[in-house]
């Protein structure tokens, strides 16, 4: 007992050592700084016998790495990967300190107390410990506390993976997204996460006519036409996926027999959701069923008194694996997106793009475009867009007769296409998201 109470007090500290720290990552590559948990941890291992290695992406983006090594050269390598960021917070929303790490009840307070500055700590103390104990596995034992998780890991682990592969490859990693309790009637069960969603995030830049803000009438408002992609997207569902990890977890969760068969069907799954509680599970039910859409960012306007001309939006898009062709069909008159382009100079550039830098370092496959054909049977160039498609997809796209609507098909959801399209002079901005 008095072990554990040992364990308990060392890895609290650390965890809380770890929050004061405040390595708060916005996504500009001047934020994060988690050099300074990275010294932390440094000097936790200090005297232990583990030797740490540092790796640099920016100045200030720094990973940690020890190891234990195996015995056996030939048995599998395990990582232990928790990263040292965190998300902002808003002190106005919270009822203590974010980032003073209180402990009260027992539980500790503080942006990352969850995600996932726990187990980063937690997976530290245990590392130490095995070592101190002269623990000897047979394959090496691998501890990573990577930097840049929660902005797309540009300056953590893609860094790690594209500059220095033989230092994390490893053939099982645990890190963070399982293990939390769910009550069932024989016992509480610890889920594990065996795969993740697609990222895509973009940044949707809607653009109107500057003006007084006395005199809006007939005006051509960019927080308006904003306000409305944003109510869109919000209210837009896609089908559901029922994947066969998703039925063999509902299938162990004892749920009743009506119940079970709603979450495994792809046309009652979101009413089911929609009445499931507590809402903690229904948000997971969704998240685990569906490609998800969500609007978070907005920024525009430069006063009161005017009305805006341009407004950015920025929506993580979140997508289901093993997703079908699809066709989507999406109308967003008046409005340009991001592309995620190389540069305008790009040999791969389609000319009647317009482009704008991506919200982040955007992966490889989704940098390379090329130009389609703008002539199609029965049309005169001048009637037909030039309208980009991934070089990567399958895709193709056309132009609906009589509109600016776009029609996508694609073998991905993680690849919306977004772009202005000119036809007899006129400019349409174009936003097609698959379904």
């Amino acid at each position: 007992m008095a072990d554990d109470n040992a364990l308990a007090t060392e890895s609290t500290e650390l965890l809380r050592t770890l929050i004061r720290n405040a390595c708060v990552n916005d996504g500009r590559v001047t934020s994060g700084q988690e050099v300074r948990n990275a010294d932390a941890l440094e000097d936790y291992f200090a005297g232990s016998g583990l030797v740490c290695e540092r790796y640099v992406a920016a100045p200030g983006r720094e990973s940690l790495i020890t190891r234990i090594e195996g015995d056996d050269p030939s048995a599998p390598v395990l990582l232990l990967m928790g990263h040292t960021d965190v998300v902002p917070a808003n002190p106005a929303g919270w009822q203590r300190d974010p980032f003073a790490a209180e402990v009260e009840d027992g539980v500790v307070w503080g942006r990352g107390a969850i995600d996932m500055l726990n187990l980063t700590a937690t997976m530290a103390v245990a590392v130490r410990r095995l070592r101190a104990s002269d623990f000897r596995p047979r394959g090496t034992l691998i501890y990573l506390a990577v930097a840049d998780e929660e902005a797309l890991g540009t300056y953590g682990a893609g860094h790690l993976i594209e500059h220095e592969p033989g230092a994390v490859r490893a053939d099982y990693v645990i890190t963070e997204s399982g293990g939390v309790p769910i009550p069932t009637s024989s016992g509480p069960l610890l889920p594990l996460t065996v795969g993740e969603k697609g990222v895509n995030w973009r940044r949707l830049v809607v653009r109107g006519v500057p003006g007084h803000g006395a005199m809006p009438f007939r005006t051509d408002n960019a927080l308006v036409v904003a306000a409305e992609a944003v109510r869109r997207i919000a209210a837009y569902q896609p089908k559901a996926r029922i994947l066969d990890v998703w039925r063999r977890c509902v299938s162990e969760l004892e749920l009743p027999p009506e119940v079970s068969a709603a979450l495994i069907d792809p046309e009652r799954v979101l009413g089911a959701a929609t009445r499931l509680e507590p809402v903690s599970l229904a948000r997971v039910v969704h998240a685990c069923t569906h490609t998800t859409f969500s609007p978070n960012v907005v920024h525009g306007g430069v006063a009161v008194n005017v009305i805006p001309d341009r407004v950015t939006v920025e929506v993580d898009i979140r997508a289901c694996r093993e997703s079908a062709p699809a066709r989507s069909t999406r109308c967003w008159p008046r409005r340009s997106v991001t592309s995620p382009r190389r540069s305008s100079s790009s040999p791969n550039a389609p000319r009647k793009v317009r482009s704008a830098r991506p919200t982040r370092r955007w992966p490889r496959r989704l940098r390379a475009w090329r130009r389609p054909s703008s002539r199609a049977a029965g049309s005169s160039p001048a009637s037909r867009p030039a309208l980009p498609t991934p070089a990567t997809s399958a895709g193709r796209a056309s132009r609906r007769t009589g509109s600016a609507c776009t029609h996508l098909a694609s073998r991905t959801r993680s690849t919306p296409s977004c772009f202005t399209a000119t036809t007899n002079g006129s400019t349409s901005r174009v936003c097609a998201f698959p379904p």
